[in-house]
């Protein structure tokens, strides 16, 4: 009998320490910021643009990453980017806070230029007028669709050498492709929310189950796209072997500058 109590006691506290453990790698796995990084490499890219460094923030869904989100902008500030793309869900439309998604903002910019894109939780936000008349005042990011053009250095909607389009979706890549884009930085997919071993994502909106376009670089034709997983979450509260994901993105030239005498050389 005793032997039963000590086993049942034994067995109850094996199950007791799993479930924290458990929930301690699911809040880890929820709050802490995973830092990829992917090199892009084309022969249309300027030999001065080489070592080019975009940030790519995506799906924060008004999340929070510490005071004043200084987890978030300490690792884009460790990225050292020459420019900051954010593409889409800033806000969720089931719970939009504009003050914290301008604290965001405003803490981006302060790093680099911001440019940002919408997506469907702006399109769907009764507040989304009110976020994009913040950053119009502000002065710190373009709420348009937004093409980086790489031979004037402009992100205004021109044709240039070597083209990188902001947009949500990934799962119209084949769009993008038919359109000439070298490169789309994209999000939408939270990486699949639950990443299962071997297998990948899960589910994605507008995808559905095993999407395709969850994370990572895909080409197709002259086109590159990377999927950022985003950083908050949705109608689904959890990620599962999903931590949130901040993207750098490094162009390299075919070609690249001298370095570092040369005085007309691009160094960071």
């Amino acid at each position: 009998m005793k032997k039963t109590k000590m086993r049942k006691k034994q067995t109850m506290g094996f199950i007791a320490a799993f479930i924290l453990a458990f929930s301690l790698w699911l809040y880890w796995g929820n709050t802490s910021i995973q830092t990829s990084r992917r090199n892009i490499s084309s022969e249309k890219i300027p030999a001065e643009f080489d070592g080019f460094t975009i940030v790519h923030v995506s799906d924060l869904h008004n999340a929070a990453f510490g005071r004043n989100q200084d987890r978030l902008l300490h690792a884009i500030k460790d990225g050292s980017p020459d420019v900051i793309a954010v593409t889409g869900d800033l806000i969720d439309s089931n719970r939009t806070d504009v003050p914290t998604a301008m604290e965001f903002i405003h803490g981006a910019a302060a790093i680099a230029p911001v440019y940002y894109v919408t997506g469907n939780h702006e399109a769907r936000s009764p507040m989304y007028p009110e976020l994009e008349q913040q950053m119009i005042e502000a002065g710190d990011t373009y709420g348009d669709a937004a093409v980086i053009d790489m031979k004037s250095k402009d992100m205004g909607r021109k044709n240039g050498e070597y083209t990188i389009l902001l947009s949500h979706r990934p799962e119209l890549f084949d769009v993008y492709a038919a359109n000439n884009m070298d490169l789309i930085l994209s999000g939408h997919a939270h990486g699949g929310q639950v990443r299962l071993p071997f297998a990948g994502g899960l589910l994605a909106p507008n995808q559905g189950f095993f999407p395709e376009y969850s994370e990572g670089v895909h080409e197709k034709a002259q086109s590159s796209m990377v999927v950022n997983r985003g950083l908050g979450n949705s109608v689904i509260p959890l990620r599962v072997n999903n931590r949130p994901e901040l993207v750098i993105v490094t162009l390299k030239a075919s070609n690249p500058p001298s370095r570092p005498d040369s005085p007309d050389s691009f160094s960071r």
